[in-house]
């Protein structure tokens, strides 16, 4: 083996060779070695790392882009016959009262709009924007069955004004001033006529209907008149 030449670069140096070139070794126990100096052409072996141009890559290959923790997340399979159930949401029973009790508001008030809506609408139908009210009546103000006065009732801009045709003739026609409503709305509060003998002469009087009230013009032979202090009637 020893006389099998290796390279100079690859075999020890062994004791006692070129000892004309290298100087005299000191004494001591320990043995140096010398390192071979690397000649040009030798290659090391090691790990290498080869680095690639991503544009220099062929086109059908995508380049690589980063994913995120939850890319391509798929949940666990459950045994089978088993499924998944959502989690429940436990609600605190003065919150379940509390939104009931809105509910019940909303309701209510939705509830009063609609009622209101439709008394309005009904009214329309019926009494027409301004309300109107009319009626043919017998008050012995030159009428008769034959030919009977005419009334119309007005709530004009909440002003009631009621208007009397004498037998029917507009010629002689007859103007009574009532109450002025307040509050909004009450322009379109309807107003009705009634007549009534209420204070037992004999004559039928004249009763203003607005909502709950009743308000009496008695008749005296020819016309109409408010109340006067002291006098009773009985509706």
């Amino acid at each position: 083996m020893r006389n099998q030449q290796l390279p100079s670069t690859q075999r020890p140096i062994e004791e006692g060779e070129y000892d004309d070139v290298w100087p005299t070794r000191l004494p001591t126990s320990t043995r140096r070695y010398t390192p071979v100096p690397t000649q040009q052409g030798v290659t090391r072996q090691g790990t290498r790392k080869r680095v690639v141009n991503v544009y220099e890559l062929p086109p059908n290959i995508p380049p690589r882009r980063s994913r995120t923790a939850t890319e391509d997340y798929a949940a666990p399979a459950l045994p089978p016959g088993q499924h998944s159930e959502p989690a429940r949401l436990h609600l605190h029973w003065m919150f379940l009262i509390g939104v009931g009790m809105i509910v019940m508001l909303a309701l209510w008030v939705l509830g009063n709009l609609a009622v209101n809506w439709w008394n309005v609408t009904q009214d329309d139908w019926h009494y027409g924007r301004p309300r109107t009210f009319q009626i043919d009546a017998v008050v012995g103000h030159n009428d008769s069955p034959a030919i009977p006065s005419h009334f119309i009732a007005l709530n004009l801009n909440r002003h009631i004004i009621i208007i009397e045709f004498p037998g029917g003739d507009a010629t002689k026609a007859k103007d009574y001033i009532g109450p002025t409503l307040l509050g909004d709305g009450q322009d379109l509060t309807p107003v009705t006529l009634s007549f009534k003998d209420v204070n037992g002469d004999g004559k039928p009087d004249m009763l203003i209907h607005i909502q709950d009230q009743t308000i009496v013009f008695l008749n005296d032979g020819s016309q109409f008149r408010p109340l006067k202090p002291g006098e009773h009637v009985t509706l």
